[in-house]
């Protein structure tokens, strides 16, 4: 074992999983141990045959073949993991190319923690709130110290370890592009540019302002308007969920006393009842996180969504290219990731300019590029105006991959705000020569540089992060570091929104709605969220989930890291019509589109809401009786179960795998998978085979078909 710099942290782990025969070491020889030198990479060529059955280093046609294949096998278990699930091309040679040098990543360590999880924790029995616990809940010992039952205990964990965070965090972002749009407003040298006119224009008018005043004036009333309904009282009902939320579930909300106030008061209003010996009915922690769930939505999701299409255009339908081949040895290579893409935005725009390509060639490079990693990626693949500047090179992939994508030992700077950042990045950037930087004051990690996030000198700090990047690769090029760069690139359509997908469909939604009515449309599933290093998914349970789906004629919406597995598997490429049912793929022809339509990031399903909420008001019915099914089939995080409330506020059917925590009590789990449906609300499902969730979906979609009559 060798210890890194970072006193108590290891990078190097001891390589105690040689027996796997599955992972060959860097030198070929089956051994792992004792390879840690960082400039041995495997190669490619010679494990073509092994992992993709062809003789030579496969072309993405023959990737997507191998991938089809192999989810007919056993890919689900625990024999064989992680490479089992792991459907990506460049991560299975990167992973490894990490593992055979004993380095500590994601798939290994989930594998080390399954083996010693705690079974309370697990099903959401295990309370550590006060100096009395922590306290575990068992059919023995059945309350803990203070008297609290398991039911009790697994709501409160639900909101307060779950639902308060995620929309908190959602609700954050807006707050700072709004804070972003005021500056861009008031700041002319900032950097920032008003992009879309005309939808600032268009929900100013809807928020009550005077849309008639000059452009400036207007973007600050707008973000002025968020900022105050964002730190409204609880008591007070939110404006922008009366602007923007459908009328009829409006209604639905204030009789169930559902309806919310500011967002960062009803989140501090739902974490004051999760205090020891306070609220103790778990029906009500369970119907509060439905209520965050419709702040998460309004004054979180698509009010970002607004706010950040005003400052970088709408999504606009194209062909974009995904994956680590992407990169490039003789350019500046800089990863932007994250959630929030406000300073990466300037970044491109900069590096852009002739000026900055000319330094980088000063310092020995062909060229300077940018490119979007998690769902900071998805959004600048999909806006309009980042789509046209020269130094956005595409998209990287899933945030699964972060550190395998250092390993290349090609990213010269890597640059990262608010979350999916993973804490070991630090350790991988001294060992493989990435500068990180981080830019916004939410995240610090350790040995990293700080460009604090200051919209009013957001061109300022650009050239900073690229002058850094700059020296990062002169760096690198003086010391002839080796570089590995899988040379996988998928090619995609994205850019679909509310806005794209009606333009494209002739400025209607009525065609699409004719395709539903007779039958070539099923029904609409959105496959969104995250992805787990856990067994049976790693992206390959979102492969099969949806490779099932559009086989039944279901339209599948991707948003968040679900996203960059449908690009790299070639789901988002209009090729992939041919593997649909006959009637979605005449649809698709007809259009010139993939069956899975990318809507882009995790705050993207704002968006989706918006889309749907369109369809139902031409349809003039509520949310709840669209033929939709929202899945999450391998949600992460807080902003993940925080969207899932959202959804069941708006009366939809939310499947999530894997099982969250919340089995330790039966009242909480009829509560959410259907007690909710009969108030009006949605419900959840919770299932982990690929097979049976595709035969919920088409059961939940049928069902709503037949209540509106078609």
């Amino acid at each position: 074992m060798q210890l890194s710099d970072q006193g108590n942290e290891t990078l190097i782990k001891s390589t105690d999983q040689t027996s796997r025969g599955d992972v060959e070491s860097v030198s070929g020889k089956g051994d792992a141990s004792g390879t840690n030198d960082p400039n041995r990479h495997f190669d490619v060529h010679q494990n073509a045959k092994k992992y993709y059955d062809i003789e030579k280093s496969p072309s993405m046609e023959e990737v997507h073949k191998w991938q089809r294949k192999h989810i007919q096998g056993t890919d689900q278990g625990k024999e064989g993991f992680p490479l089992n699930v792991i459907v990506d091309p460049a991560m299975r040679e990167m992973y490894q190319h990490v593992h055979a040098q004993g380095l500590t990543n994601v798939f290994d360590r989930f594998d080390q923690q399954e083996k010693i999880r705690c079974t309370f924790c697990v099903q959401g029995l295990s309370c550590q709130l006060c100096a009395n616990g922590p306290c575990r809940i068992n059919a023995k010992v059945p309350r803990g110290a203070c008297g609290v039952d398991a039911d009790v205990m697994v709501s409160r964990n639900f909101v307060y370890r779950h639902v308060t965070i995620g929309t908190s965090a959602n609700i954050f972002h807006a707050q700072q592009v709004a804070r972003t749009l005021k500056a861009a407003a008031e700041n002319p040298d900032s950097g920032l540019k008003i992009r879309d006119k005309d939808k600032l224009l268009k929900y100013a008018e809807m928020a009550g302002l005077d849309s008639h005043e000059d452009v400036k004036k207007v973007a600050v009333n707008f973000a002025n308007w968020v900022l105050e309904d964002i730190s409204r009282p609880y008591w007070e009902e939110s404006a922008m969920t009366k602007v923007f939320a459908p009328p009829k579930r409006q209604e639905l909300w204030r009789k169930l006393k559902l309806f919310p106030g500011g967002g960062f008061s009803e989140v501090a209003f739902a974490q004051t009842k999760c205090m020891t010996n306070l609220n103790a009915d778990p029906v009500d922690f369970l119907l509060t996180s439905v209520r965050l769930g419709i702040a998460n939505e309004y004054q979180g999701l698509f009010a970002l969504d607004i706010l950040q299409e005003i400052l970088m255009g709408t999504q606009k339908i194209r062909t974009a290219k995904q994956n680590m081949g992407l990169l490039n040895k003789e350019k500046v290579n800089i990863i932007t990731n994250g959630h929030m893409p406000l300073a990466a935005h300037i970044v491109i725009e900069l590096a852009s300019s002739p000026e900055w390509q000319e330094k980088a060639k000063k310092a020995g490079a062909t060229g300077l590029q940018v490119l979007g990693h998690v769902c900071e990626g998805q959004q600048l693949l999909n806006y309009e105006d980042t789509g046209k500047m020269s130094a956005y090179a595409g998209q990287e992939g899933e945030w699964l991959s972060e550190e395998y994508l250092l390993a290349t030992g090609a990213v010269d700077l890597f640059m990262f705000d608010y979350n999916c950042t993973i804490p070991t990045l630090p350790l991988y950037a001294k060992r493989f020569g990435t500068t990180m930087v981080s830019t916004h004051e939410v995240i610090r990690m350790p040995d990293t540089e700080v460009v604090e996030f200051k919209p009013e000198e957001m061109r300022k700090q650009a050239e900073k992060i690229l002058d850094m990047a700059i020296a990062a690769y002169a760096k690198r090029k003086a010391e002839n570091r080796e570089v590995y760069i899988p040379p996988h690139v998928s090619d995609c359509m994205i850019g679909f929104s509310t806005e794209s997908v009606k333009a494209a469909l002739g400025g209607s939604w009525k065609p699409l709605i004719d395709a539903i009515v007779e039958g070539k449309i099923r029904g609409i599933a959105t496959i969104v969220g995250c992805t787990t290093a856990r067994y049976g998914q790693g992206g390959s349970n979102i492969f099969k989930i949806t490779k099932g789906l559009i086989e039944k004629d279901i339209l599948v919406l991707s948003g968040g890291c679900t996203s960059s597995v449908m690009q790299y598997t070639g789901l988002a490429d209009p090729k992939a019509a041919d593997e649909a049912g006959a009637g979605l793929k005449a649809v698709c022809k007809s259009l010139g589109i993939p069956p899975v339509l990318s809507y882009g990031a995790c705050v993207d399903i704002g968006k989706m809401t918006q889309t749907a909420m369109e369809i139902a008001d031409t349809l003039d019915v509520d949310t709840n009786m669209l033929p939709i099914v929202i899945g999450a089939p391998e949600y992460l995080e807080q902003k993940a179960v925080a969207d899932a409330c959202t959804a069941i506020a708006l009366g939809w059917l939310v499947h999530v795998a894997p099982v969250p925590s919340v089995t330790g009590s039966d009242l909480v789990v009829k509560t959410l998978t259907e007690t909710t449906e009969t108030l009006g609300l949605g419900k959840l499902t919770v299932e982990t085979s690929a097979e049976k969730t595709i035969q919920i979906y088409v059961d939940h979609i049928e069902k709503k078909r037949k209540e509106l009559g078609i």
